[in-house]
């Protein structure tokens, strides 16, 4: 489970009086977890598609899996895609 709290210093920023969680926040939720499951860092973002925003303060939740030995990452709200991709990991 994930969530940006609405006091995130990336947040004024990125878009005034109606914030989302921008990509790069949500890709380093992805090295983080990855961090956690396999104790790699993040080492290359081979795809990302952001397909919904993510507002501050709302709970997503985020999953790994491997799949044909490539790295898959996907963050949903409730049942709605958010963010789906290929990231590659490295120790």
């Amino acid at each position: 489970m994930l969530c940006v709290p609405p006091e995130h210093p990336c947040l004024p920023g990125h878009f005034p009086g109606q914030p989302l969680v921008p990509g790069v926040v949500l890709l380093e939720q992805v090295a983080i977890a990855l961090r956690s499951w396999r104790n790699q860092r993040l080492a290359r973002v081979v795809e990302a598609k952001f397909v919904a925003p993510l507002y501050p303060g709302e709970q997503a939740e985020l999953e790994l899996g491997e799949q044909a030995g490539r790295i898959r990452f996907a963050i949903s709200r409730d049942s709605q895609l958010l963010a789906r991709g290929v990231v590659e990991g490295q120790a």
